[in-house]
């Protein structure tokens, strides 16, 4: 470390895009820092705020010394079935659905359940609204979403006004939009983020690697305020499951109902006495819903089987 670093004082800062030992930091007045990270136990994911310090070390212009605890972590499964955190420090989730490709509710309640799991605030857009077939296909879905209390949102990049209701929700949140490929996100961000294309070349000018960064998360302020971390490997990603017993806890209503279960330790499977199949059959929880609570109980399990530190 040269004697600038070693004399000066350190600042806070957030990330905004991070790629191996690089990271582009912001500062409290936006200015974009191009940072290394000290020492090789530390890392950073987009999103985490960081204590960094004026270095030139390697072509950087500052050094990133310390990451502060996060408040939450998005995380996904990588190549090796273990959870990866890909974004820090958000505060809601968005999940995308479109009429087409033919809508994966069961991904999209995986999703919703990964923000409870994660403490994130979620809600709904549905996405390509001005197709004719948008509401026959989407409506239930959209309105069991409702009834469990998630916000619901219509959006569309042909209609005018398409995009104003979902900026209205993303105002004064640290977002992330997910889904299924080819429900028009990649076009939702074009809309909430004017000029998205050249943010991303000012990033990577930022961090002097010469490359086109889209293939990393990265955070963008919105203009009707709040923040939008986007990347294609957060935009699909499949979010990690918690252990079997933990998976109604990202269920709202199965949750409600649990507490009336005979057994605390019902797993709402084929348990005598289970609140939950009683409210199935009272048409208070969707069948739909359950099918997809029982289908995420079942992989779990089955990672429990296959890795002995996934616990129960």
């Amino acid at each position: 470390m040269n004697l600038k670093a070693q004399t000066a004082p350190a600042r806070e800062g957030r990330v905004v895009s991070s790629h191996g030992r690089d990271a582009v930091v912001e500062d409290a007045k936006r200015h974009r820092i191009h940072c290394r990270l000290q020492g090789r136990r530390l890392s950073v994911v987009c999103g985490d705020n960081v204590r960094w310090i004026e270095a030139d070390t390697e072509g950087a212009a500052g050094l990133i010394t310390e990451v502060r605890p996060r408040r939450t972590e998005l995380a996904r499964m990588n190549s090796r079935g273990k959870a990866e955190v890909v974004a820090a420090n958000l505060t809601q989730l968005v999940s995308v659905i479109a009429p087409l490709p033919a809508p994966d509710l069961g991904l999209c309640d995986r999703y919703l359940a990964a923000a409870e799991w994660a403490g994130l605030r979620a809600c709904v857009v549905a996405n390509k609204s001005d197709l004719p077939e948008a509401r026959a296909l989407l409506g239930d879905a959209l309105d069991g979403y409702a009834a469990i209390g998630y916000p619901v949102v219509w959006a569309s990049k042909r209609t005018a006004g398409g995009a104003q209701e979902i900026a209205l929700r993303l105002k004064d949140e640290i977002s992330v939009l997910v889904g299924q490929s080819g429900v028009g996100k990649s076009s939702l961000i074009n809309l909430l983020v004017p000029g998205v294309e050249a943010t991303v070349q000012e990033i990577s000018r930022a961090a002097e690697t010469g490359q086109h960064t889209t293939s990393v998360a990265s955070l963008y302020l919105l203009p009707s305020g709040g923040d939008l971390v986007d990347s294609p490997g957060v935009r699909d990603f499949a979010p990690p499951l918690p252990p079997p017993r933990e998976i109604a806890s990202g269920f709202r209503e199965i949750a409600r109902a649990a507490v009336s279960c005979r057994f605390k330790d019902c797993m709402h499977l084929r348990e005598p006495g289970c609140a939950v199949a009683a409210a199935k059959d009272a048409g208070k929880i969707l069948a739909r819903r359950m099918a997809s609570y029982r289908q995420l109980v079942g992989q779990a399990e089955e990672l429990s089987r296959r890795d002995p530190q996934f616990r129960r």
